[in-house]
């Protein structure tokens, strides 16, 4: 049984800004000398980068205002001061930690009304009053951040872990829980820390030098009523339970019954008077009606190259995606495992080149194509070969910016290895038992003359009749999407206020933030 608890930290990312960033990327306190976990194929495509970090529990043990390192900028030097404007950048734009203790997020808990309690997996740096004095983000939880102009930092961490005891085994625990609260010291003697005083302050403006004592407390607490493989819970449960638009629902679906059977209708009415009309007569009588287009039905398209590889891509996303959300709902990709969604998707996908292949070359051998060399070169490289390097000019971009998002070289490598050399090879065995199989019989015959298309009226054009086709299904789901849309927007940033502001501020002190500050950082957002 092992009594160390390791605590690592993950990238740092922010709802304001787009670019992540690894954890080495900021001056805060490093472990020197401790491997980095290995991390799957997933985690690196979603960005995380998992390191060790300086803080290092036993268990049961209680620490109280422990050191761990003290940070000096000198503002006089170019590369001090560099690091500090960053920073600064940082808590402007509300970056915010994110720690895992024994792969389990590290959360902060807010009280909120109605007596509920909120978990949010992350935690900020800092934040920042405005020059008019009004406090943006975090700030707006302590009144003594007052300072107009300045920032604050969290350069302390009471975390408290939550473990229950095993039974039937000795000396065992498991932990269920790791939570913490940020706070903010100007310790007077980094050497020897008490963890009381005034708030860590550092003046936007500020000159000279500026000495941050990062320092932590850590307890620990048994908590018999979570079980180990329920520990998760907590942090699911405090999520948003968004209230179920019943009324747009049941109007989208009515709508789709009702366009539904209308169409329907009028192809069923109109093809049985057709049909009654055709057995009554002689069959030497000139065609008329449907049955003048039914012997151009099954002409092969103009670009049958191209549709056959969309036709063969699309099935391979299709299987993947179906495939995947299977796993998912069966639990194997939980998020405790992490990356295993994004490792299973690209896996499947390149696993699924043969389904690819078969249906490219059924359809194009169906179209009368006899490049069948072209084929199964477009279908291994065109869709996919787009996708990769639309990826990698963004890669790029991310590389410029220095972001943790941006996908190392390696991995890069891989990708591109497991592209040609087993999504390419399976592709082309596909395509080898599609053009082996017969063509795909049609139930009616092509003329061998193309009928002349007649004079098209505005609306039956291609754009006229896309617009108006799409009017109605995108009426049907823009409404869905609008409460959607509108109920997670609204409530994730009046949650966001609410939650900062906790027990500690009024109903009355949140109206006069609205009231008084109607250009302030919550409102605009």
């Amino acid at each position: 049984v092992k009594s160390g608890i390791e605590l690592f930290v993950n990238r740092l990312d922010s709802v304001e800004s787009v670019l992540p960033y690894e954890y080495t990327a900021f001056d805060f306190c490093q472990a020197e000398g401790k491997k980095r976990p290995s991390e799957n194929l997933g985690q690196v495509l979603f960005g995380e980068r998992i390191e060790p970090s300086p803080y290092r529990f036993t268990f049961n043990k209680k620490e109280t205002c422990k050191s761990v390192c003290t940070k000096t900028y000198d503002t006089t030097k170019p590369e001090d001061k560099q690091k500090l404007d960053f920073l600064k950048k940082s808590m402007l734009l509300n970056y915010q930690h994110h720690w895992i203790v024994d792969n389990m997020p590290v959360t902060w808990c807010y009280d909120v009304e109605d007596g509920q309690r909120f978990c949010n997996p992350g935690f900020p740096i800092g934040c920042y009053i405005t020059e008019d004095g009004r406090p943006k983000d975090a700030c707006v939880i302590n009144s003594e951040f007052h300072e107009k102009d300045t920032f604050y930092i969290f350069n302390h961490v009471d975390i408290k872990i939550y473990y229950h005891v095993v039974e039937n085994e000795a000396l065992g625990a498991r932990l269920v829980a790791a939570k913490l609260e940020p706070k903010s010291y100007k310790h007077t003697h980094p050497d020897n820390p008490d963890c009381s005083g005034v708030p860590m302050d550092i003046s936007n403006k500020a000159n000279g030098e500026v000495k941050i004592a990062y320092t932590y407390s850590v307890s620990f607490q048994e908590e018999k009523s979570i079980r180990w493989a329920s520990r998760w819970d907590y942090i699911l449960e405090s999520m948003p339970h968004t209230h179920i638009q019943w009324f747009s629902i049941m109007n989208s679906l009515v709508i789709v019954l009702f366009l539904s059977g209308m169409v329907a209708m009028i192809m069923l009415r109109t093809l049985h008077k057709d049909i009654a009309r055709y057995n009554q007569m002689d069959s030497t009588v000139k065609e008329f009606g449907w049955k003048l287009v039914h012997g151009d039905i099954f002409r092969p398209p103009r670009k049958g190259m191209l549709l056959s590889v969309f036709l063969g891509s699309g099935t391979q996303i299709l299987i993947m995606t179906f495939v995947t959300l299977f796993f998912a709902c069966l639990g194997f990709l939980s998020p405790a495992n992490r990356g295993a969604l994004m490792t299973c998707a690209v896996v499947l996908w390149v696993l699924l080149g043969t389904p690819a292949g078969y249906v490219a070359a059924r359809f194009y051998k169906s179209f009368g194509g006899e490049k069948w060399k072209t084929n199964v070169l477009l279908t291994s490289f065109l869709c996919p070969g787009i996708v990769f390097a639309d990826f990698f000019i963004m890669n790029l971009i991310l590389w410029g910016e220095g972001s943790s998002a941006a996908i190392p070289f390696g991995t890069l490598v891989a990708i591109l290895a497991l592209w040609f050399c087993i999504s390419v090879p399976l592709t082309f065995i596909g395509a080898y038992f599609g053009f082996k199989k017969n063509a795909i019989e049609h139930p009616v015959r092509t003329n061998q003359i193309p009928r002349q298309i007649p004079e098209q009226s505005f609306y039956t054009k291609p754009l006229p009749g896309i617009i108006m086709g799409g009017i109605l299904p995108f009426g049907c789901i823009f409404i869905q999407l609008f409460f959607i849309l509108n109920s997670i927007c609204c409530y994730w940033w009046a949650r966001k206020v609410l939650l900062l502001l906790g027990e500690r501020r009024t109903k009355n002190k949140f109206c006069e933030i609205f009231i008084e500050a109607p250009e302030s950082n919550f409102f605009q957002k």
